[in-house]
């Protein structure tokens, strides 16, 4: 992508990572969208969390060379960041209205209409998973399958709710203050990489935590506002038919919900992966973790083939790291089975 002068070309061994950005208009304003990629291969939509963009929520994952190789020769990447959220956004208006989850997932519609797609690829993380299962729902014909990380299927508890309703007045009040960064901070990141007074937080928290600073405090009330509005959507899983795949952080503060949620998915054409020594943001934090169960994932659409068995046991692409079960022949299909997966946090 990009101007006359930039690379088009993908290639296995070093993907492009060149990317152009597009301002989109859409029934419920503007929206905007980073675009990585041939654009003449099929779409990999991406919806990140809370106060995220596609720089903080999916960085990792792209910056691991076997990952972006991986999405890259597969997909042309179509990031959209929630209004507001996107890298130099300035305060949105406050005669703007305040927009729904269902407003959030019919933008996702307008965007793909804009670009001409017909069935596409998603990838959300917690919030954005349930913008991204909301649009499956509404848009049935339009996903092609659903990866998930720490996703929301239920509408917010009270303790969540009330918890929310905390950061937001702090939100609305003191804008992206300190205390604001550190809750978001233990929401995406499991208490190793937060650190301690004994051990210091990891470089991809230390990264986060700068580009917090970049936040419009208004921006990001206005999406926690709908979040905290959404309802529960769990009655309508059973009916998708498009195939997914959950990541969910054994550490997550969201761990539980996202059990529940695969426990409403037909299991016959959904996956678990839980994560070890993980928060909500398996991208940042663990992203080799995702690695061979999206190579399995993407195998049930013809989309990779394994090559033949010469990786080193220690490699993150050797199948010894993923349950047997997801291996078998009736799981490259439809039927993948729930797994666990710990990544060695040894060099």
């Amino acid at each position: 992508m990009g101007d006359s002068s930039d690379s088009v070309s993908i290639d296995m061994e070093t993907p492009s990572l060149s990317g152009k950005e597009y301002v989109v208009e859409t029934c419920c304003g503007y929206v905007s969208v980073s675009v990585y990629g041939d654009q003449d291969k099929p779409a990999l939509v991406t919806y990140p969390d809370l106060a995220l963009n596609h720089i903080s929520c999916f960085q990792g994952l792209f910056f691991c060379p076997e990952a972006c190789s991986l999405l890259l020769h597969n997909f042309c990447i179509y990031h959209i960041s929630p209004p507001g959220h996107e890298l130099g956004a300035a305060t949105i208006s406050p005669d703007d209205p305040l927009l729904s989850v269902d407003d959030l997932a019919d933008q996702i519609a307008d965007v793909l209409n804009y670009f001409g797609l017909d069935a596409v690829m998603c990838m959300g993380v917690t919030a954005g998973a349930y913008i991204l299962t909301l649009f499956a729902m509404k848009y049935r014909q339009r996903v092609l399958g659903l990866i998930l990380i720490s996703p929301l299927c239920n509408a917010p508890s009270w303790t969540e709710w009330l918890y929310n309703k905390v950061l937001s007045n702090l939100l609305y009040y003191y804008g992206m203050c300190g205390v604001v960064k550190e809750l978001l901070l233990k929401r995406y990141f499991s208490k190793e990489a937060r650190g301690s007074a004994q051990v210091p937080e990891s470089d991809v928290v230390q990264a986060c935590r700068r580009l917090l600073d970049e936040r419009q405090g208004l921006n990001v009330w206005r999406f926690l506002e709908a979040m905290n509005g959404r309802q529960d959507i769990s009655d309508g899983l059973r009916k998708l038919r498009c195939r997914s795949l959950i990541y969910v952080g054994e550490s997550s503060p969201f761990h539980f919900e996202a059990l529940d949620m695969n426990s409403k998915l037909d299991r016959r054409c959904s996956a678990l992966v839980e994560v070890q020594a993980c928060g909500s943001m398996v991208t940042e934090e663990q992203p080799h973790a995702m690695l061979i169960p999206l190579e399995y994932f993407l195998m049930g659409y013809g989309m990779y083939r394994p090559p033949k068995l010469s990786v080193s046991p220690r490699s993150p692409l050797s199948p010894i790291c993923i349950s047997p079960e997801l291996l078998s022949p009736e799981s490259m299909g439809l039927k993948l089975k729930p797994i666990k997966t710990r990544i060695s946090l040894e060099v």
